[in-house]
């Protein structure tokens, strides 16, 4: 499976491959933004700790304790430097 993020003419995006964890990286981002910011979590599963594991799990870094706007910047840097590297491989195209 080809790394890949498309977008469609008539709207809405397709990933696959490592454009998947940019998707991931960047749900979880903005969820966390979400909750710093208003304290309401996007859903069940994604609760405060459990944003955060991920952010760690995902960018390889340590995060201070309630920190999830620095842990969404993180996560937004680090999806947007992995979509730079697919671009490239792609020939420097969005599909």
């Amino acid at each position: 499976m080809a790394d890949e993020i498309k977008s469609h003419p008539h709207g809405g995006m397709s990933f696959a491959g490592r454009g998947v964890d940019v998707y991931r990286a960047t749900v979880i981002a903005s969820g966390l933004k979400l909750y710093a910011k208003t304290g309401i979590k996007p859903n069940r599963a994604y609760t405060p700790t459990a944003m955060m594991a991920a952010a760690r799990e995902i960018t390889g870094r340590k995060f201070k304790a309630r920190d999830y706007m620095g842990a969404s910047e993180a996560l937004t840097e680090w999806a947007k430097a992995l979509a730079a590297v697919i671009h490239a491989e792609n020939d420097g195209t969005l599909s």
